[in-house]
């Protein structure tokens, strides 16, 4: 499970302190927000206290028109729980009570400047983008024609140097060796490279090379989303099963489905050349237009006239 300290979204977000607990700032685990309205009503019973809370004007102004003895109650109850932090919205002032039973509890109240729907917005984004699920795969992300490939294959087979070739030919390199790969929705994967390794490539018998030294800053990129895997087979390995290529076979990575294609290596072939086509497919694919299903229909079709 990813996590965030509160202590990186606070330089992040630029946030104000107004209530230190006084205790190690805990850890975030999920990116939904909360605005506890409905708590502050008086209505506990799905209190959602694993997520940030924001307060805004409409929470700031109801508590202030409460009694003060209702008020520190429900605040008393609110800080019962072990919420991550409170943040309040356009540097509104909370009420005197509020920070005084925060501190009791053992809680943190920030505070911001930004307006409530913006900063929900950007708070959002910054969350689902830290705590996505993670993975790293041995393998080549290049851009190609836009479209990020992954290139799987066993040790040796000549994932690195197609990726030069491609290079070469005008592509980008994102990561060689371990890539570094986050879901961030359904069936959408971006791949990276570790700090470390970004913008080097190893290359069998040259060793360590610097892309964005050697080619250029136009042949790198720092990241990418994934929308097709190659994995690289020794001919002799490979399995043929559909010619046309009317079968779309996929590869689940994390709890995504990203297209697959198999291209089977052995001296003489350009594989630079194969995966340039390949991704050029995928784009046309993607625009609605299938060759293969095009090509299957123009067969059957002239065999119908025949008969």
């Amino acid at each position: 499970m990813q996590k965030i300290n509160l202590n990186e979204i606070i330089e992040k977000m630029d946030l104000e302190i107004l209530c230190e607990s006084g205790k190690t700032p805990p850890d975030i685990y999920v990116p939904d927000l909360n605005r506890p309205g409905l708590e502050l009503a008086g209505y506990f019973d799905y209190f959602a206290f694993e997520r940030i809370q924001i307060m805004g004007m409409t929470e700031i102004s109801f508590l202030e028109s409460l009694p003060i003895e209702t008020r520190r109650q429900r605040l008393e109850k609110l800080f019962s729980y072990e919420v991550p932090c409170v943040i309040i919205t356009r540097k509104l002032a909370p009420p005197a009570e509020m920070l005084e039973i925060a501190k009791k509890c053992g809680r943190f109240v920030l505070t911001t400047s930004a307006a409530t729907t913006r900063f929900i917005s950007r708070l959002t984004d910054y969350l689902e983008s830290a705590l996505a699920p993670r993975t790293t795969m041995h393998g080549v992300l290049v851009d190609i024609y836009g479209v990020g490939v992954l290139i799987l294959g066993e040790s040796g087979i000549g994932k690195s140097e197609t990726a030069v070739e491609l290079i070469k030919r005008g592509h980008r390199l994102v990561a060689d060796d371990a890539v570094e790969i986050k879901q961030t929705a359904k069936n959408v994967l971006i791949g990276s490279a570790p700090e470390l390794i970004r913008y080097y490539l190893e290359v069998r018998g040259l060793g360590i090379i610097d892309v964005k030294t050697i080619f250029g800053a136009g042949a790198v990129r720092d990241n990418i989303k994934i929308e097709m895997v190659i994995e690289m087979v020794e001919w002799e390995k490979y399995k043929e099963t559909d010619r046309l290529g009317l079968e779309e076979e996929k590869i689940n990575i994390l709890d995504s489905f990203i297209p697959k294609k198999t291209i089977p290596i052995r001296p003489g072939r350009n594989v630079a050349a194969i995966l340039e086509v390949a991704a050029m497919d995928h784009r046309l694919k993607d625009m609605g237009y299938n060759a293969a299903l095009q090509f299957s229909r123009i067969l059957f079709k002239e065999i119908n006239d025949k008969k």
